[in-house]
């Protein structure tokens, strides 16, 4: 079992940064493949960003490529999303999750079935 606690939303201008954090609980995080995904006001929730176990392997959706950065560090038991040249677009909640069958070190998870658990989310709003 795992807990995952999102922070670093708020509210941003349209091209300006801002940095997700995900804090995990349990001492197994290294193990985990995380995934970033999030949701917009009446629209379903959609894949971000995934980063496998080791932290060797990234995979962004093309809505965020070059934009946005996955990275992790396992001695804190934590999960980063870096978020550059924001658009009033990446409005959104912003939800952290782990896939706890991972498997291989360079396996990186893209859809929201395949996670096992999830955080309460993050809301990031980028104002034009």
């Amino acid at each position: 079992q795992v807990q995952l606690v999102e922070s670093g939303g708020g509210l941003v201008q349209a091209g300006g940064s801002l940095r997700l954090s995900c804090a995990a609980s349990g001492r197994t995080f290294s193990s985990y493949a995380m995934g970033w995904f999030r949701q917009a006001p009446g629209e379903e929730r959609e894949f971000v960003a995934a980063i496998s176990w080791s932290g060797s392997n990234t995979y962004y959706a093309d809505s965020v490529k070059g934009r946005f950065t996955i990275s992790r560090d396992n001695a804190k038991n934590t999960v980063y999303l870096l978020m550059n040249s924001l658009k009033p677009e990446d409005t959104a909640v912003y939800y952290c999750a782990a896939d706890e069958h991972a498997g291989s070190s360079r396996y990186v998870p893209m859809n929201d079935y395949v996670m096992d658990y999830w955080g309460k989310g993050t809301l990031v709003t980028v104002s034009s």
